[in-house]
């Protein structure tokens, strides 16, 4: 039986997903009821917020006005959220680790609740304590570097998710010792989409595309597809972005990629990409190259999709089978593709890719 994830974790890599219209033929009388007061040409907004090109396109007609509402709500937990940006709540929580507890916006402290959830659960696949050992190398920033072992067993030791304690009367969370600091990088563009995908349905928006650096959902009705679906390419995890290996067809879902083809560090011969094992110190290193998840809410599938990489294609897709609600695309090294039992009928691989398809129960 599939479990479903709990509710707090329900409450809410780096990825490019292409969304593009569909094709289809199929067409039912209330879908087109529902696109009647759609637009074929989109409201659309694109600004460079939190690293990341963040982009909203609105295809409900004289809903224009809505952007600016979903890009005030980014803005404001951008700086609640972001780690290294100084004032932020949770750089204030790291500030604070061994000292005292920060009482925080219920924004923050319902993103650190679930992300202590999909900890618990993937038994530190994903791990939001993971602070000290990705400031320790910071791939993807100028001074990124191989730490000696001996700093990263020292840093090692700061890990720990039991000691982040929150107190849901006072609001407050508490890193128990000094040293301690919480990466939410993984999970938080997940939580900021579903909120901007909030925003979007309490204005009376049915159809709309949100990309928050290749953190996608498609809302509603696609109106340049009879059938309304929204045909989503799948990033390639060994070329650059934009370029897919395949497409599947989806409403009111979230699509999230993580790989090691967006941060990396070379060193020699040696690449280490941004992906961690909270356990060693070092960027998990399994047959894996990307891994894609599609799931109800953007914050499952940020959060799940480094703890699915965390585990393998088979742990992975085992435990991605175990989840109700959330299928996956695995990409692995030896340019195989693995597709969970949700999307076997739905993904389309590219007639020109390189890749192959191939059956989990061959996998050894």
């Amino acid at each position: 039986m599939k479990k479903k994830l709990t509710t707090s974790i329900v409450l809410l890599a780096l990825t490019s997903l292409l969304v593009a219209g569909c094709s289809d033929k199929k067409t039912e009388k209330n879908t087109e009821i529902k696109q009647e007061k759609l637009i074929k040409e989109p409201y659309s907004e694109r600004q460079f917020l939190m690293g990341t090109y963040v982009q909203v396109k609105i295809y409900n007609e004289g809903k224009k006005d809505v952007l600016k509402k979903a890009f005030d709500r980014i803005g404001v937990l951008d700086r609640e959220i972001t780690v290294n940006e100084k004032g932020s709540e949770v750089d204030e929580i790291n500030e604070q680790a061994g000292i005292k507890p920060v009482k925080v916006s219920s924004d923050v402290y319902d993103l650190i609740k679930a992300a202590v959830g999909y900890t618990e659960d993937s038994n530190g696949g994903f791990d939001l304590a993971i602070g000290p050992i990705t400031q320790l190398w910071h791939i993807g920033f100028d001074d990124a570097r191989k730490p000696e072992q001996s700093e990263i067993d020292q840093e090692l030791k700061k890990v720990d998710y039991k000691k982040v304690i929150l107190n849901d009367k006072d609001q407050t969370v508490y890193l128990e010792e000094k040293g301690m600091s919480l990466d939410l990088g993984a999970i938080a563009k997940g939580y900021i989409t579903d909120e901007v995908v909030d925003v979007l349905k309490e204005n009376g928006v049915t159809s709309a595309i949100v990309d928050l650096g290749g953190n996608v959902y498609v809302l509603g009705n696609n109106p340049k597809s009879e059938s309304g679906d929204w045909k989503v390419g799948i990033q390639d995890p060994n070329e650059a972005r934009n370029t897919v290996v395949g497409t599947v067809e989806e409403k009111n879902k979230s699509l999230v990629t993580s790989g090691i083809y967006e941060r990396y560090l070379k060193v020699g011969d040696d690449v280490y990409h941004h992906l961690f094992n909270s356990k060693t110190g070092y960027p998990f290193d399994n047959d894996i190259a990307g891994v894609t998840i599609v799931s109800d809410t953007s914050i499952a599938g940020d959060a799940l999709s480094t703890a699915v990489f965390s585990k393998g294609v088979k742990e992975g897709m085992a435990y991605v089978d175990s989840l109700d609600g959330v299928d996956a695309i695995f990409i692995t090294k030896e340019d195989d593709i693995y597709i969970s039992k949700g999307l076997q009928n739905n993904f389309k691989l590219n007639e020109d890719s390189p890749y192959k398809i191939k059956d989990i129960k061959d996998l050894k």
